[in-house]
């Protein structure tokens, strides 16, 4: 039976349908006047005034005058900000720090304003309300929903709180949610993830879930964890289980094992969130990528891959930019990141509207799992190995294994080509994974939240490398192998290689 909340879920569903329409049919206009309200707002600030904000009448000037920086780049700013100085990137102090895993010197702070807050919570809702509206399916807003997530307990920094994202989103939760959500805000705040795990699966069980929301990797385990306590599959545990949403990694990798565990497939909504902002959702479950949120306070620029190593690579605005071309996204929001590379790449699957698939980093990565691991890590890791445990290394690459055999926990592995392996090769391989631990703290959360094993070596022979590159014509001169990718062609690749001797 249909009831009351499940027909005004419909009714607001179509209200918001309606307004995301207006700007989504207007995209460069909608983004003209973010530009704008950005610019005024921020006349005032230290970055502002820095910048020659009072002088930048359009966009050709802003470009003239913000360069395009990273968190390292901006860090003098964000700094200040963190010490407690106000008005330096954005009137006023924020009212959060994101603290993330810093890529290059420990922690990032980013800041969230009063601004930018309420942005986080309506894309995650009109996510949800854009799935109704488009399928007619709302009978789920009556069972209880999971959102696996950090703790949302928060530090200080100068009258500031800090957390994880996720941590802090939890403190926004709408009013009309609050009954349905799990788990409590106790079992939220445990810290240990497997203990975390069982008491969620303690309070759920009984529970009439419907939606599950979370980083794949961890939902996989809780639904394992399910299985192995029930002998039974997630769809006979929870029969009313409608939806699963989820963002940070690439879905389809766990799709397979995910309907194996369920027992039947479910819908699926893609979000697009980040400490930064929330760029985009999922808003069709026919039409391939994510809506670009053009109306979000967030300015958005995009500088061609291919391109943006050039001395000066073209900029370009929303109005200019094709379809399936991967382009560096560059962001100017309402938190106070200003022509700030956030690294990630997207190609736009379409234009009418805007929308995204993200493609990549702009530089290499490994974040099967949402730990973002980077190449400095990595060669960091070999470095402090190496140096405690003596070898020489010839070459090597790190690529992730998602379906290890016999259902064992998924790893990282490492192929090497050793010039003079080292004396102890199992203390080399503990030295190696206990760096990557301490450089990166999304995979020390996945080591002791058992979602991944420590790393595994794979010793290739003298020559695998070369050969290799020789396979893909690219011996020698300026190429150089692929330090680490989020994907097995590489590793997969070798391994043939070394098979065929």
């Amino acid at each position: 039976m249909t009831s009351i909340k499940s027909i005004a879920a419909k009714l607001f569903a179509k209200y918001i349908h309606q307004k995301t329409q207006s700007w989504a049919k207007n995209p460069v206009v909608t983004q003209e006047k973010v530009f704008r309200e950005l610019i005024e707002k921020a006349r005032n600030t230290r970055f502002g005034q820095d910048h020659d904000f009072d002088r930048i009448n359009d966009y050709k000037d802003f470009a003239k005058q913000v360069p395009v920086r990273d968190y390292e780049e901006l860090k003098p700013w964000v700094e200040k900000v963190v010490n407690g100085e106000q008005d330096v990137l954005w009137p006023g102090k924020p009212v959060y720090f994101a603290k993330t895993s810093g890529t290059t010197s420990g922690a990032k702070y980013i800041p969230i304003t009063k601004a930018s807050m309420p942005y986080h919570i309506e894309a995650a809702r009109n996510a949800i309300l854009s799935y109704i509206h488009e399928t007619g399916k709302a009978d789920f807003v009556n069972g209880k929903m999971i959102f696996l997530q950090g703790s949302p307990e928060l530090d200080e920094k100068n009258g500031v709180k800090l957390g994880r994202l996720s941590g802090i989103v939890a403190h926004y939760v709408p009013g009309y949610l609050q009954k349905n959500r799990m788990p409590s805000w106790e079992t939220n705040c445990i810290e240990d993830w497997e203990t975390k795990v069982e008491a969620i699966i303690d309070e759920t069980l009984p529970e009439n879930m419907t939606v599950i929301s979370g980083i794949p990797s961890w939902v996989q385990m809780y639904f394992e964890r399910i299985q192995a306590r029930t002998g039974k599959k997630v769809k006979e545990v929870f029969p009313n289980f409608e939806l699963f949403i989820y963002g940070g990694v690439n879905f389809e990798p766990y799709r397979k094992k995910f309907e194996s565990l369920i027992g039947r497939k479910v819908d699926s909504i893609e979000l697009f969130p980040a400490s930064e902002g929330f760029f985009a959702y999922q808003d069709s479950q026919k039409e391939e990528g994510m809506l670009l949120l053009l109306n979000a306070g967030i300015f958005y620029e995009f500088i061609r891959a291919d391109q943006f190593f050039e001395e000066n690579p073209r900029r370009l605005t929303i109005g200019e930019v094709e379809k399936d071309v991967d382009y560096v996204m560059i962001i100017s929001t309402n938190a106070g990141l200003w022509g700030y590379n956030l690294g990630d790449t997207v190609r736009f699957t379409s234009l009418d509207p805007y929308r995204v698939v993200v493609s990549g980093r702009i530089k290499h990565f490994i974040s099967a799992f949402g730990e973002h691991v980077i190449a400095k890590e990595v060669e960091q890791a070999m470095k402090t190995a190496l140096d405690q445990h003596g070898g020489e290394v010839n070459e090597f690459t790190v690529a992730p294994q998602v379906e290890p055999e016999n259902d064992a926990l998924p790893y990282h592995e490492w192929l090497i080509e050793f010039g003079k392996e080292p004396e102890n090769f199992d203390a080399f391989a503990r030295t190696l994974d206990a760096s990557m631990q301490q450089q990166n703290s999304y995979y020390l959360d996945l080591i002791e939240g058992k979602v991944l094993q420590p790393l595994k070596i794979t010793s290739l022979p003298e020559g695998a490398f070369r050969d290799y590159m020789k396979s893909k014509g690219k011996l020698g001169g300026q190429n150089k192998v692929q330090r680490l990718a989020n994907d097995r062609s590489v590793a997969d690749a070798l391994h043939e290689l070394a098979a065929k001797g």
